[in-house]
């Protein structure tokens, strides 16, 4: 199969879709990848180290559209590229269709094979190629959360872990999944006082039973959320439902209860969010301020720390990339149940229900 690696263009987005240990362990099977130039710069992958793994280096993002039948990236195409997709071509990438009609219809016309990482489920009910992300994010948006609390940048100027004679901050978390686990780990280790709500009693008791003392679990409720918001300085969104809209936990109506210069930080952003009041936003420009609230809502969190990102990310996506390389699209979903769940529309059948849903689209 011809396999093409374009520089992702979304603002500020410095992962790529495949390694140089990826296009080695393609090109030993008989594919061919093609890699557009610098497309691994950011992440600390030069086209020569592509190259010395077997890949052909295109100049141009046209040419590798052109000269693919599998499209490997990170991020969803944005409108310079819809164009460039063809009819049958497979795109494997996040897509995050529910948050977006636009990508939506242009991803129908553009008749090609859309598998989104997001939605390829195990067994069990977990999103492998997602964990890794949410790993990620969970983490960084403890990192941003303490940095935009800082007073130069109207937060309410309070140190994160606190010191010895002055409390620390207290950080409400939305959510007991990867995001959230990830989240409170990192908040906890820097002293905060963490308090973690979710409906699914199952994962508080894991939160029990593996977080310090500083970590308090409760159940989610809006009376609960209503109580909390009254006095914490971080809040971080971690909700997620499969494909679908994240649901909007905190609602406009509620920010006139919390204190000046709290900040959000909405790890959920890709499906929807789940404030009321979250609008994407990116790392050049990436809060903003209503009702004296600091909002952090960056569409593509883990971009900031690309070597990682990508590291963590290739290690899970390479393996269906393979298989899809040499099986082919269909039989691949055929064999694997967990990729056949990745299949979001094909050839301008949108086959995800919570597309469907989210849209109304008739199927």
């Amino acid at each position: 199969m011809k396999i093409g690696v374009p520089i992702e263009i979304k603002n500020n987005e410095n992962r790529v879709g495949m390694t140089p240990s990826g296009v080695f362990e393609l090109t030993k099977r008989n594919h061919t990848v093609y890699v557009q130039k610098n497309a691994g710069f950011n992440s600390g992958f030069f086209d020569e180290n592509y190259v010395s793994a077997g890949a052909t280096i295109l100049d141009t993002i046209e040419e590798v559209y052109e000269a693919a039948e599998m499209i490997v990236k990170v991020k969803e195409p944005i409108e310079p590229e819809y164009k460039l997709i063809k009819p049958n071509q497979v795109v494997f990438t996040y897509f995050h269709f529910a948050s977006s009609e636009v990508l939506t219809k242009a991803m129908i016309a553009s008749q090609s094979v859309c598998i989104a990482y997001e939605t390829v489920e195990d067994a069990d009910g977990s999103l492998p190629l997602l964990i890794p992300m949410s790993e990620v994010a969970g983490r960084m948006s403890i990192q941003q959360g303490a940095k935009y609390l800082e007073k130069p940048i109207m937060g309410r100027g309070i140190l994160l872990g606190g010191i010895p004679g002055v409390p620390p901050a207290k950080v409400l978390i939305l959510g007991a999944g990867v995001v959230g686990l990830q989240a409170a780990r990192m908040a906890s280790g820097l002293g905060a006082s963490v308090y973690i709500l979710d409906i699914n009693m199952k994962a508080l008791r894991h939160v029990s039973d593996v977080m310090p003392n500083n970590v308090v679990s409760e159940f989610s409720s809006e009376y609960n959320i209503r109580k909390h918001i009254k006095d914490a300085d971080l809040i971080i969104g971690g909700v997620l439902i499969k494909g679908a809209k994240a649901p909007k936990l905190i609602t406009k109506d509620m920010l006139k209860d919390m204190r000046p210069g709290t900040v959000m930080v909405d790890v959920a952003v890709d499906q929807g969010g789940c404030f009321e009041t979250t609008k994407p936003t990116t790392h050049q420009d990436p809060t903003y301020i209503i009702d004296e609230v600091v909002h952090y809502s960056v569409a593509n969190m883990p971009g900031a720390v690309p070597y990682t990102s990508t590291m963590g990310l290739t290690n899970v996506t390479l393996p269906y990339v393979i298989k899809l390389a040499n099986q082919g699209w269909e039989k691949a979903c055929e064999n694997d149940d967990s990729l056949a769940k990745g299949l979001n529309i094909v050839k301008g059948e949108v086959v995800y229900k919570e597309i469907v849903e989210a849209f109304d689209f008739v199927v």
